[in-house]
C-alpha cells in the first residue's frame, strides 16, 4: 500500500517526493588518531637505516613480515642461539623532556646486545618495537638512527621491527622502546657461573655515565617536582650539570651507554680458552645485584669499591638527594657497566686487551670461597 514502506513520509497523497535522506558523516582511522600516511613516511626515512646495519647473513630488507638471517653452514660445531629484550625504561622521559631522541637507540642495544655477551655469544640481529602517542617521522627518525648506529657499533643487524601509534592511550609526543637481539655462542664457549673458581680476578670496564638503570631515582633528586611546566623543566635540563661543568644536565642524563660486547667477545678470542669464565652486565640492582648472577653457590665476590673513580654525576645525586651509600650501590651502576671474571693468569693480559680496545678497565676485585654472596670493601671515590 501507498506510504506504508520503510522510510516513507507521513503525509498523504499529494505532498510531493520524500527529501533524500542526508548521509552520515564517515569516520576515518586518522579521525581516531592513526596517520597512515605518516607511518608510510617513517618507514621510507628509517629503510636507510637497518640498510647501513647489514650483515651478509641478512636477507632481503625490511617491510617483510619477517627477517631473515641464514646462519653460515659450517661456521659453528654446536651453534646455540642466545636471545634477549630489554627497553631504556624513564630514561626516555629525559629524552622527552630534553627534545632528544637521537642517542637513546643507542642505549637500547646496549641493553639488549650486553646481556648477550654475558654468555659468551655474539649479536647478530636485533628487532625493535617503538610505540608512539602520535607519529611524527622526525621522532621516528632520531630514535631509529640511534639504534642503527648501535647496532654498527654492536656488529649486529637491525632485521626489523614494528612502530604502532597509540592515540588515546600514549599522549602526542610520549614515546616508549623496546629491543630483542639474538647471538650466537659455541656450545662449550658459554661463559657462566660454572666456570668461575675461587682465585678468579674481577675486571671492570668503566662507564661514564647512568647507562640506562636508576633513571627514576634519578630524576626525583634532579628533576622534581616532575609537575613542572615543560619550559621551566628544558630550563633545568639545559643549565649545567653541575657549577663549572662543561655539560648541561641533559648532556649528562643523556650520554648514550658504552655497548661493551665487540670488545669482550675480542678479549674472550684474544686469551687462552677458558680464560674468560663470566660477565656481568651492570644494570638495576648495580654492581651486587648483577654481580651476584655469575657467582656459583661455593664462591663470594669481594669488591674493592676505592679502585675506580664514581662519575661525577653519581656524587650529585648522592648529594642532593641526599641518598646513602647502600641505596647508591643497589641502585646504580656507579661507574662500572661491566665485570668480567677472569683466571688469575690472565688479569694482566685481559686489561691490556681492553686497554687497546679504547676501555680503561682495571682489576676491581677477586672471587673467594663463599656462598654465593658479594662483598663491597673499602670507600667509594666520589668524584665531587
Amino acid at each position: 500500500m501507498p506510504g506504508t514502506a520503510e522510510g516513507a513520509g507521513a503525509g498523504g497523497p499529494g505532498d510531493g517526493p520524500a527529501a533524500p535522506a542526508v548521509a552520515a558523516p564517515t569516520v576515518s582511522y586518522r579521525d581516531a588518531g592513526v596517520d597512515i600516511a605518516a607511518g608510510e613516511a617513517a618507514v621510507d626515512r628509517i629503510r636507510h637505516l637497518a640498510a647501513s646495519t647489514a650483515r651478509p647473513e641478512v636477507l632481503g630488507g625490511i617491510g617483510g613480515f619477517g627477517g631473515c638471517f641464514a646462519l653460515p653452514a659450517g661456521r659453528y660445531r654446536q651453534p646455540v642461539l642466545v636471545a634477549g629484550t630489554d627497553g631504556v625504561g624513564t630514561k626516555l622521559q629525559v629524552a622527552r623532556a630534553a627534545g632528544r631522541f637521537d642517542t637513546i637507540g643507542i642505549d637500547l642495544v646496549a641493553m639488549c646486545v650486553d646481556d648477550l655477551v654475558c654468555v659468551g655469544a655474539e649479536p647478530l640481529f636485533m628487532l625493535d618495537y617503538l610505540a608512539v602517542g602520535r607519529l611524527d617521522p622526525d621522532q621516528v627518525e632520531q630514535v631509529v638512527s640511534g639504534i642503527a648506529a648501535g647496532c654498527r657499533q654492536a656488529g649486529c643487524a637491525l632485521l626489523g621491527g614494528e612502530m604502532a601509534e597509540h592515540p588515546g592511550v600514549l599522549a602526542d609526543g610520549d614515546v616508549d622502546v623496546a629491543g630483542f637481539a639474538v647471538g650466537v655462542v659455541e656450545a662449550d664457549g658459554r661463559l657462566g657461573p660454572e666456570r668461575v673458581r675461587p682465585g678468579d680476578v674481577l675486571v671492570g670496564l668503566p662507564s661514564p655515565g647512568l647507562r640506562s638503570n636508576g633513571y627514576s631515582l634519578a630524576r626525583r633528586v634532579l628533576l622534581e617536582p616532575g609537575d613542572r611546566p615543560a619550559a621551566e623543566l628544558r630550563a633545568v635540563l639545559d643549565a649545567p650539570a653541575w657549577d663549572g661543568s662543561p655539560r648541561s644536565l641533559a648532556d649528562e642524563l643523556l650520554l648514550p651507554s658504552v655497548i661493551y660486547a665487540p670488545a669482550v667477545l675480542d678479549v674472550v678470542r684474544r686469551l687462552a680458552p677458558g680464560a674468560v669464565r663470566a660477565a656481568a652486565h651492570v644494570t638495576g640492582g648495580g654492581v651486587p645485584g648483577n654481580l651476584v648472577r655469575v657467582l656459583g653457590s661455593g664462591t663470594d665476590a669481594t669488591v674493592e669499591v676505592g679502585t675506580w673513580a664514581v662519575p661525577r654525576i653519581f656524587d650529585e645525586i648522592r648529594r642532593r638527594g641526599p641518598v646513602d651509600e647502600d641505596e647508591m650501590a643497589a641502585v646504580f651502576n656507579l661507574g662500572l657497566g661491566m665485570v668480567l671474571v677472569v683466571a688469575p693468569d690472565a688479569a694482566e693480559a685481559a686489561v691490556g686487551a681492553l686497554a687497546a680496545a679504547g676501555h680503561g678497565a682495571t682489576v676491581v676485585g677477586r672471587v673467594d670461597d663463599g656462598t654465593g654472596q658479594v662483598h663491597l670493601r673499602g670507600r667509594w671515590r666520589w668524584a665531587g
